[in-house]
């Protein structure tokens, strides 16, 4: 599969957004990245260059967004996809940086029907068919971070989106079960929040406590980032997650490529 859609790359963008040396300081300095093999690095070169001819990286707040930092969001932008393709990416096209974190404002209203403003603090944000927005002082601060990663953070966001809201439920593929997914991520959430509740150990941040989006998107870090503790905590989300983005980084983890599970 990986074959073909190097190929596939290749014919439709003959020049890679990122060249060639700057491809290799990234993939020797994330530890993201550490776990995939050559042929799959040469697919998300050609990935992370689509991104970036696709979609519009701008600076806020007097932010300048330079190359090597288009090229470091693009690469940890594309790693979700990296066996599903861009396509998955096509309802919006802006990644906004702000110099560190920002305050957003959102309104809603209530059962009775009121509106109500609010503001919060924020690292990242991810909205339906709207900018992905992020901090670049914590998305460098998680780039060798084995907890956390604001970069596929918000991007699991974006896909989970895919429905039309984040719920923890993104579009499945063909031949997966919803009844299996809901199961196995109800059953993790549950035993996760009760953890929090206790003061017990947890296999990955607590934020994932906050509803099943951030839980999903969360889980999705750890994916990623601690496949064998995912795999080994809760084994059932591991294998949906695995069916989801189509990708088994606990079997293709190299040594020295993360902490144990």
């Amino acid at each position: 599969m990986l074959r073909r859609l190097l190929n596939a790359w290749k014919n439709r963008f003959t020049a890679p957004g990122i060249a060639p040396e700057r491809w290799s300081e990234l993939c020797a300095g994330l530890p993201l990245l550490r776990r995939f093999e050559r042929r799959e690095l040469a697919v998300l070169h050609q990935l992370a260059g689509a991104f970036l001819q696709q979609k519009h990286l701008v600076g806020a707040a007097g932010l300048t967004v330079d190359d090597d930092m288009r090229a470091l969001i693009a690469a940890q932008a594309c790693v979700p996809v990296l066996a599903l393709g861009l396509s998955w990416y096509d309802d919006w096209r802006t990644v906004i940086l702000y110099p560190r974190g920002f305050v957003a404002s959102h309104e809603y209203r209530d059962e009775a029907g009121v509106v109500h403003r609010e503001a919060r603090p924020l690292e990242g944000e991810a909205t339906y068919a709207g900018p992905v927005v992020l901090s670049w002082e914590d998305t460098v601060d998680t780039l060798h971070d084995w907890e956390s990663n604001l970069v596929l953070h918000e991007f699991a966001h974006k896909l989970d989106m895919r429905n039309g809201v984040a719920n923890g439920m993104p579009p499945l593929h063909r031949g997966m079960d919803r009844d299996a997914w809901t199961h196995a991520f109800q059953s993790a959430y549950d035993d996760f929040c009760r953890r929090v509740d206790q003061g017990l150990e947890l296999p990955f941040d607590d934020y994932a406590d906050t509803d099943p989006a951030e839980f999903f998107a969360v889980a999705s870090e750890a994916f990623f980032l601690t496949p064998d503790r995912v795999r080994t905590w809760y084994p059932a989300v591991y294998g949906q997650l695995g069916r989801f983005y189509r990708q088994w980084p606990a079997d293709t983890a190299r040594a020295g490529a993360g902490p144990a599970a």
